[in-house]
């Protein structure tokens, strides 16, 4: 109704960045963006950060944005992808689990980041990623970008001041239509 246009994709993919490798051999495009479908609260901006880093850079070939963790309970929730990165921005690794630890389990001494799936790729680095075998860790976190890291691809991170909420239970449905309830961006529709 809005004139997006759908691409049907094989239902043999366990990660979303292989579905989108095959939708992008349909398109013509340099750089692909993929919205993860459980992040409704996306903000135009986050897309216009996290191409930005790409533009600016060629040998960037994929970027994922950052945010800062502000509470314990969405620390420990392992719906929530927490990333360490190290001095220049890149992606160490990625995980369901708390990390970094806590010294004596206090989460106010540490800087906690997640993962918030907004993800540009480069055609070619998206076709890389699609060639690459699945890895043990991508695997065992369920978490795509792994397959990157594991195979020494670099992953850059960028921060993004948008909070979001993925909707993974249905208290997360509950929050994200309260806070949908109040968005701006919804008026405009």
């Amino acid at each position: 109704a809005f004139g997006g246009a759908a691409i049907m994709t094989s239902d043999r993919h366990e990660r979303a960045s292989d579905r989108i490798a095959e939708a992008m051999d349909t398109l013509e495009a340099d750089v692909v963006v993929m919205i993860q479908g459980d992040e409704p609260m996306v903000h135009p901006d986050m897309i216009d950060t996290a191409t930005r880093a790409l533009n600016a850079d060629p040998n960037i070939g994929c970027v994922n944005l950052f945010k800062r963790i502000e509470t314990e309970a969405e620390f420990e929730n392992p719906n929530t992808i927490k990333v360490v990165m190290d001095a220049e921005g890149r992606a160490l690794y990625f995980s369901r689990r708390p990390i970094p630890d806590r010294p004596k389990g206090d989460f106010t001494a540490i800087a906690a980041y997640k993962q918030v799936c907004i993800m540009p790729f480069r055609r070619e680095a998206l076709g890389t990623f699609a060639a690459l075998a699945p890895t043990p860790l991508e695997v065992a976190e369920s978490v795509d970008m792994m397959r990157f890291l594991e195979h020494g691809y670099p992953v850059n991170m960028v921060e993004t001041t948008f909070d979001t909420q993925a909707v993974d239970t249905p208290e997360d449905l509950a929050r994200v239509e309260a806070m949908m309830a109040d968005d701006p961006l919804g008026e405009k529709h």
